[in-house]
């Protein structure tokens, strides 16, 4: 009954925003197209299985991340096939516990692990529906460009771990091979990322969101893709009052992938690769000095057996240590560290990230995934007992969707952090998740 009345409003209020074009337009029909209501409107007449291509356009994204909303279960379509727009979102509702010590953030992240033991903080019980989304996307074709779209994203993990303040996620057009706004990075394979209850993933996911100019194109009977991109530069170059400060980017980072990708590319194997520029000032010398970091990528989704699907990456260079989700935070600024024996001076940090998961399917509706990931720090000679050196990540999950649109898991976590003294602790988790999407 609520669908009926949710497609009915629906229906009107298209019908009233259509009116205001032109009042002779005839009223929206609807039907169902793989699961999906799909409301026509306008005139003109669809070519032979254009409205399956422009479905097929509109639900298929290389950069989607499991933790994104699925396809609307609204879209709108032009009886010409050539425009849509879906309007949809999730709800998320998670809530976990942690022993043995605890992570103070909804996300499971290893570096922010304590590391002097408080008898206070000895066990956490925590809830969010913070990661609940809502997103617009605008598709369609036209006979001069080809096919575009316009994407928005957000969702409600602004003002700290406890608030709900609206944050933008994703906000780009694309028109043809290019595409222009906030998205990810070209350094990152969203696909290539297994799905969690933890909101935050494997702690070696490279998971960047930047303004960006990008290029992609696919060709070979779409088993072949390329992509570049110049990208808004974050680097993250910690300040040492008095010895070196960090200086604002002097150029965009550049950033590039080759893709195979095969059974209509549902599978792939990406190699990925950036550089960045870094300027910090010797405060002793008093000269600006710049600096080139770089980066590879390589990872997968794919199916090795029948009803398994791999994921993982591996990711290494220097200065990039901030890309990878264990260090993404602008208080921590390991890009660039200190230089022992040349006070005043930086160099670019070396790091190196791998996760891999195993995913069974036991049927289409229920599947379990184990994963492990790690990020490691090499800090060179720096003195600095606490300084971070690496953080492993563990997780073993199941998921069941009792309909298309709900998800229900369940996910136990086990995570630590050693610093350069030789200090490690543990942090295990179990959680819980609720998903609706619509």
């Amino acid at each position: 009954m609520l669908r009926h009345l949710l497609l009915v409003g629906m229906c009107a209020a298209s019908l009233s925003s259509f009116a205001q074009i032109n009042a002779e337009q005839p009223a929206p029909s609807s039907t169902a197209d793989n699961g999906h209501k799909i409301i026509y409107f306008g005139d003109g007449t669809a070519e032979s299985g254009s409205s399956e291509e422009m479905i097929s356009k509109f639900y298929f994204d290389q950069f989607r991340h499991a933790h994104d909303p699925l396809a609307p279960y609204f879209m709108f379509m032009s009886r010409d096939s050539k425009l849509a727009l879906g309007i949809g979102g999730k709800f998320n509702a998670t809530a976990y516990y942690d022993w043995n010590g605890t992570v103070d953030d909804n996300g499971f992240i290893p570096f922010e692990i304590p590391m002097s033991r408080d008898n206070t903080q000895r066990h956490r019980i925590g809830a969010s529906v913070s990661e609940s989304q809502l997103f617009l996307r605008l598709f369609g074709k036209s006979d001069r460009f080809g096919w575009y779209q316009l994407y928005i994203q957000a969702k409600f993990t602004g003002n700290g771990m406890n608030g709900y303040g609206f944050k933008l996620s994703k906000a780009y057009a694309s028109v043809g091979d290019w595409t222009l706004g906030y998205a990810s990075t070209t350094f990152a394979d969203p696909a290539a990322c297994p799905n969690t209850v933890d909101p935050q993933g494997p702690n070696a996911e490279v998971s960047e969101t930047t303004f960006l100019l990008r290029y992609m194109h696919t060709f070979k009977g779409n088993h072949w893709s390329i992509a570049a991109s110049v990208e808004a530069p974050d680097a993250q170059v910690p300040t040492y009052p008095g010895i070196a400060t960090a200086c604002n980017s002097y150029m965009p980072d550049f950033a590039a992938f080759g893709q195979y990708q095969w059974a209509d590319g549902l599978y792939h194997v990406r190699l990925s690769g950036i550089i960045r520029g870094l300027e910090y000032r010797d405060e002793i010398t008093a000269a600006n000095h710049h600096v080139i970091g770089w980066g590879a990528h390589l990872s997968t989704v794919a199916n090795p057996l029948p009803s398994t699907v791999l994921y993982g990456g591996i990711n290494a260079g220097k200065g990039i240590a901030s890309l990878n989700n264990d260090l993404q935070c602008d208080s921590r600024g390991l890009d660039m560290l200190p230089s022992v024996w040349n006070p005043g001076a930086m160099h670019t940090a070396k790091s190196i990230a791998w996760y891999a998961a195993l995913q069974y399917n036991f049927r289409p509706d229920l599947y379990s995934t184990v994963m492990f990931s790690e990020v490691r720090l090499f800090p060179g000679d720096i003195k600095d007992d606490g300084m971070y050196k690496y953080g492993l990540y563990g997780a073993a999950n199941i998921f069941w969707n009792p309909t298309s649109r709900l998800l229900l898991g369940a996910e136990y976590n086990f995570g630590a952090r050693k610093d350069v003294s030789g200090d490690r602790r543990w942090v295990n988790r179990v959680g819980l998740t609720c998903q609706y999407s619509f």
